[in-house]
């Protein structure tokens, strides 16, 4: 039984119940295609890490964010 874990990083604009369903669908259907799976078989989790749980390069993604937005705006 396959299993297929996405970790999605939670976004100010959360991922909709249909765009988690898309992407349930999609890798059943990839892993029907590509490894012979049966779509039954496939078990798909879709985890969302709060940004302040991860980083990258050495800083929290909270940082990250805020610098790629650019100064605030008067």
């Amino acid at each position: 039984m396959p299993l297929v874990n996405i970790r999605l990083a939670r976004r100010e604009l959360p991922t909709t119940a249909a765009q988690k369903a898309a992407l349930i669908a999609g890798v059943t259907q990839l892993m029907q295609q590509v490894l012979d799976k049966r779509p039954d078989s496939v078990t798909v989790i879709i985890d969302e890490v709060d940004p302040e749980n991860w980083g990258q390069g050495g800083e929290p993604v909270t940082v990250i964010r805020q610098r790629s937005k650019g100064p605030a705006q008067a």
